[in-house]
């Protein structure tokens, strides 16, 4: 019988993405775990100076052990599965894993397919509520 894996890692994986700023200079190829869970990509705060990314707002954020943090919020160009797409972007610390969180899936018309671990495409939809 085969061993059940743990629960972290289920569903779990890393995909490479490109960041760029939005100026379209130099992009700079990073592995970064896809999380649903989060609502915007979030990246190191010392990857996104060396990118020249500037902060634009700053929001709160609540974190999985449920305490509220503010954090700098940037724009960037991302390169993913073949598109180029503007998302959102939150300044982390430094150190901080790399997550490309779900507005960039949505953006970048991707879902997620846990039990192969991999992105596929999905249709976007444009129904209208009655």
């Amino acid at each position: 019988m085969a061993k059940p894996k743990k629960k972290a890692e289920l569903g779990t994986f890393s995909v490479p993405l490109e960041v760029g700023n939005l100026a379209g200079g130099s992009f700079v190829q990073i592995d970064a775990l896809v999380d649903t869970g989060a609502t915007y990509t979030v990246l190191g705060g010392d990857l996104l100076e060396r990118l020249a990314v500037e902060p634009v707002d700053r929001h709160s954020f609540q974190l999985a052990d449920e305490r509220v943090v503010d954090y700098d919020v940037g724009k960037v160009r991302l390169r993913l599965e073949g598109s180029e797409l503007t998302v959102l972007v939150v300044f982390a610390p430094a150190g901080t894993s790399a997550l490309l969180g779900a507005t960039a899936l949505e953006v970048s018309g991707l879902g997620v397919d846990p039990i192969n671990k991999r992105l596929m495409p999905v249709p976007a939809l444009l129904k209208r509520v009655v």
